[in-house]
Formats: C-alpha cells, structure tokens, sequence
C-alpha cells in the first residue's frame, strides 16, 4: 500500500495518542471525520496499522525483574522451538536474529527466583535447546513504539 502524506498525517496522530478522536485529527489536517475514518480502515486492512494496545506498567502486576535473553538452538529446531517459547508464561517477545543467538527474548519474572524458574525449567528443558545467555535489565532509559513516519527524520 502506498502511504501518501495525508496517511502519514494520521499515522503520526495515532501514534502519538491512538485514542485521539477522528475528528480531532480531521480538524488537524482539514478533512472530513469521515475521510479520516475510510483512510484509517483502509490501512487496518492493508496491515500498516496492526493494533491499538494498552502500555502496562509490569511492576504494576508485580514484574519485578526483565532481562533480554539470547538463545542458540540446535540446527532444524527453530520452528518448533518458537511455537513452544509462545506459550511460555513471562516470555514477552520472540526475535529471531542473525549474529551470535539464533533468538532474542524479552522476559519478565516477578522476581530472581521465578525468573531462574522459567530459564532452568521451561526454556533449558525444551528439545533443541542449545544454550542461552540471560541479562538481567537495570534500567530502561530510553524505549518507544512509535516509528518515525518520515524516512528524514531517521
């Protein structure tokens, strides 16, 4: 789909709060709440705005403890692999990567034990497991979802 500056208009919008009113970001870029509305859906369904989603704060539901995890997987297990580390309780997010680990995780844990838990007993147990490398995070500055809309501003 081809985004024209219009669509990268209300993307910005959105992506700075997605609970603006369409008729908020109509009266931004002069146009119709209702052209806004077909653009939005338009681009729902051609996969360019895939969700809208509450940020939770993990301490809030008692996460004491996020760490990125690296992980090497026997050759030809990847797949399963993947499928098995979706249904793990903690496990956050799945990157599959190029470089020293085959996969990337984030994970949460409500604290050092649990997270020993679920690296010992869940992951390490999986068939295919190679080994892993856990790094406990101490801090995060810095961290956004949204995407820069215009290529200059990279």
């Amino acid at each position: 789909m081809e985004l024209d500056d219009t669509d990268r208009e209300i993307l910005e919008a959105l992506q700075e709060d997605a609970r603006t009113p369409f008729s908020e970001i109509a009266r931004r870029i002069d146009m119709s709440s209702a052209t806004v509305h077909d653009r939005v859906n338009r681009m729902e369904e051609a996969g360019v705005i895939e969700g809208y989603h509450a940020k939770v704060d993990p301490k809030a539901l008692d996460y004491g403890i996020s760490a990125v995890v690296g992980l090497q997987v026997e050759q030809g297990q990847e797949q399963d692999t993947l499928g098995r580390l979706e249904g793990i309780d903690g496990v956050q997010e799945v990157h599959l990567t190029t470089g020293s680990w085959d996969v990337l995780m984030r994970v949460y844990a409500e604290d050092a034990d649990r997270l020993r838990e679920l690296m010992f007993e869940n992951i390490a147990q999986m068939d295919g497991f190679a080994r892993s490398q856990t790094m406990v995070i101490l801090g995060t500055p810095y961290e956004t979802e949204e995407l820069p809309i215009d290529g200059s501003e990279v």
